[in-house]
């Protein structure tokens, strides 16, 4: 008596496949079939890659104020996440923080960070969810689209997807320096028609937040050069202001908004 019904069932399987046509098969086929039926085996979601904090980019892409948008959706915008070496890293604005992956049931894991700290992770159709904890609440992250590249850097493949929702297109020069002139954004950080500045790079939270005093910031300069500049975001309108530091040398900078150098209004 034959008693391995489920591996004569697959492969009547895969001889219905391959030769259903042939008509000398259908004995052999009918009589597998009666043995057992096809199964299919159900694989392990794989959730490794890169997921971004899409529900920030969308609301900042708005044109709202860059900080606020970021922090009413939460601390983490990006996971990098590999589950054959075990491996997850959260990105904040300022940070990289490692964690060993761990299964924890169907489309679940947990992520323990040397202990201080735990997170837990679950696959939701395409959403990969960040579940809340007691000090942090929960997070919605998504691929990229189109994917990120290979080998990419912690936190720069949000960064430039930010780039392109929230600075991207056209822009015109209502006042200031080339007034009528356009200006474009790059999603890589390359800028041009914004005076000598052929680099800008939005600030995201940490040091930069914390000098600004709540403000909105970014860096403009050209080659190594360049300056740490204040901007009101307002719908299509962007003000880029002047910085005006009110530390000392020796301390860390405190920046506050002086003259407008520029308004621009996206096309």
């Amino acid at each position: 008596m034959i008693q391995n019904k489920g591996a004569y069932g697959l492969l009547f399987c895969e001889l219905h496949s391959f030769a259903s046509d042939y008509s000398m098969l259908k004995p052999l086929l009918i009589g597998l079939a009666l043995l057992g039926g096809c199964t299919q085996v159900s694989q392990p979601a794989d959730i490794s890659g890169i997921w971004i904090n899409q529900a920030a980019i969308e609301t900042a892409a708005q044109g709202r104020p860059l900080l606020k948008s970021l922090q009413a959706n939460g601390n983490n915008l990006e996971w990098h996440v590999d589950t054959r070496t075990g491996q997850a890293h959260a990105s904040s604005a300022f940070e990289v923080d490692e964690g060993q992956l761990l299964p924890k049931a169907p489309n679940a894991w947990t992520v323990d960070h040397n202990g201080y700290s735990r997170d837990e992770l679950h696959l939701n159709d395409q959403q990969l969810l960040q579940l809340p904890r007691k000090d942090l609440p929960g997070q919605v992250f998504q691929r990229p689209h189109p994917p990120a590249l290979a080998g990419a850097q912690w936190g720069s493949t949000f960064r430039q997807e930010l780039n392109s929702a929230y600075m991207g297109g056209l822009w015109k020069i209502l006042k200031g320096q080339g007034a009528g002139g356009t200006v474009v954004f790059n999603a890589d950080g390359n800028l041009s028609g914004l005076g000598k500045n052929d680099r800008y790079e939005l600030c995201l939270g940490g040091d930069c937040a914390t000098q600004g005093a709540g403000n909105d910031t970014l860096y403009l300069g050209k080659g190594d050069v360049g300056d740490s500049w204040i901007f009101v975001r307002y719908g299509n309108t962007l003000g880029i202001f002047q910085a005006i530091n009110h530390s000392r040398p020796d301390e860390i900078p405190q920046l506050s908004p002086g003259p407008r150098q520029w308004l621009l209004e996206k096309q």
